[in-house]
Parts: structure tokens; sequence; C-alpha cells
């Protein structure tokens, strides 16, 4: 019964992370960027930052201290793992994160800082 609701939980996970996260960072009218975003990856989720688009985030909803980074999502300041950085310069510009959603809570899958101007 336990292997069966952690299968239905991971299931539910990548559900929404696929289908539900909306995708409003790449700008399809790059397609030259359209290879890059296909390879990005972290440490945490591998290629899971491709797989959907992730999120731009504004530059107030964000913030770097003591080499560790947050956003601001939904309201709410959300520490970034450390494992979930993308760490290949940012050809895009804008800072990016790809949350899920699951139980209420949001977690980081990846995250790209931008330019911070």
């Amino acid at each position: 019964m336990m292997l069966e609701n952690r299968a239905l939980r991971i299931f539910l996970g990548i559900f929404f992370a696929v289908f539900v996260v909306p995708a409003f960072a790449h700008d399809p009218s790059h397609p030259e960027l359209n290879d890059w975003f296909n390879r990005l990856s972290s440490k945490k989720s591998g290629l899971w930052c491709s797989l959907t688009d992730g999120v731009t985030v504004a530059d107030p909803d964000w913030e770097s201290k003591d080499g560790h980074y947050r956003v601001r999502l939904d309201g709410k300041w959300i520490d970034v793992p450390d494992d979930a950085l993308i760490t290949e310069p940012n050809r895009a510009g804008r800072t990016m994160v790809w949350p899920m959603r699951f139980d209420g809570q949001i977690s980081i899958r990846c995250f790209m800082p931008g330019s911070m101007t």
C-alpha cells in the first residue's frame, strides 16, 4: 500500500511539472535559443529543466545573499536549493525558475539567475 501511494505521488509530481507549470520564459521569437533551452539542466533535475520552459522572474522577486538564491513566487520567498542552480551562462538574459507545485507547496526544480539590471 505504501509503495502504491509513493508511486502515485511521483506520478502526480511529474504530471504537474510537465503539464501544469506555465511556460513563459522562452521567447518563441528567438528560435536560435531552442537547442540551448532543450539542453538546460541542474544537478537536482538533470534535463528536467528543458521539458517545459520556466517562468520569468522580475528583478525585485529574486535575490542572492552569501552565494545562495531565493525567489518570490505566489507572494512567498522560497530558497533555491544549491543543486537546482543552472550554472552555465544565461543566454536569454532573464532570470528563470522552474517551480514544481505539489500538496500546496512549491519546490524549485531549476533556477537560472539573470543580470539584475
